[in-house]
């Protein structure tokens, strides 16, 4: 069992630091204070406060870097090259209603590459992590994406709810939603609240594959490389794996899955 290098345990902290409060928070809902973030997107005082912790122990022990987090965007650090990407509560309107699947997620990039990931479930008490070259793990136990090698009978996570989008069926001259498509192709899909969590699912397994839309960076920044390290594929919606951490429309899988879902998304308007 391999012991953690010095970065992970530095992100592997800030996150265990915020675990903590959330989950005294997650425990006391009624005493949240919840104020509108956008028509639609909410965020509560404890995302604001898991942000601010993770910020603060990152920044005592790699106080050159810079950050891109989901409530305070950017802050430049004295080192150009290197950022830490941050979502505080990936599943915030989970969060909100005591449904307990919810994430904190953290990845460092270097050089425009994504190359530290971690991803904590501080409910079900799980983290799982990767860095660049070193493998995809969960609790030091590696990580591997799934051997299904057919959509029809793969569980794919979706979020597609910004897709819809003109999916032409050229059988019947008509137009379909590309949820209705997956629907029709995958054996099973799930629609869970957390992208994060979804990510790590894929790279250990417990899902064939996502198709999702309306993300932002740390949405898919740590889950890309945790998914990469652990053999699978993460791309945009048009196969291209290079920044497909900024496409905002991903796809993951395994080798099998992924061209199968590709194919869907590519005849997407």
């Amino acid at each position: 069992m391999a012991a953690l290098s010095p970065l992970m345990t530095v992100m592997m902290r800030a996150a265990d630091k915020a675990c903590s409060q959330l989950l005294r928070d997650f425990a006391e809902l009624e005493n949240l204070q919840i104020s509108e973030k956008t028509p639609g997107q909410f965020v509560t005082a404890a995302d604001k406060r898991a942000e601010d912790t993770i910020h603060y122990n990152l920044s005592k022990d790699r106080p050159e870097f810079g950050f891109l987090m989901e409530e305070s965007g950017e802050i430049k650090g004295n080192d150009p090259d290197r950022r830490f990407i941050i979502d505080p509560i990936d599943g915030t309107h989970n969060f909100m209603r005591g449904i307990p699947h919810w994430s904190i997620s953290i990845a460092l990039e270097e050089m425009d590459e994504i190359t530290a990931g971690l991803i904590m479930d501080p409910v079900k008490n799980e983290v799982f992590y990767a860095e660049k070259g070193k493998g995809a793990f969960s609790r030091h136990v590696r990580l591997r994406v799934s051997g299904r090698r057919e959509l029809k009978s793969a569980t794919i996570g979706t979020w597609v709810m910004g897709a819809r989008e003109n999916y032409p069926d050229n059988s019947k001259n008509k137009l379909l939603d590309i949820e209705d498509v997956l629907r029709t192709k995958c054996g099973d899909f799930r629609q869970m609240g957390s992208n994060c969590l979804e990510m790590a699912y894929v790279a250990s397994g417990r899902l064939d594959g996502q198709v999702m839309d309306i993300l932002s960076p740390w949405d898919i920044a740590a889950g890309a490389i945790i998914i990469r390290e652990a053999g699978g594929v993460v791309s945009d919606w048009k196969g291209i794996a290079k920044d497909a951490v900024y496409a905002g429309k991903i796809i993951t899988g395994n080798s099998y899955i992924h061209p199968e879902l590709l194919n869907i998304t590519k005849k997407a308007s």
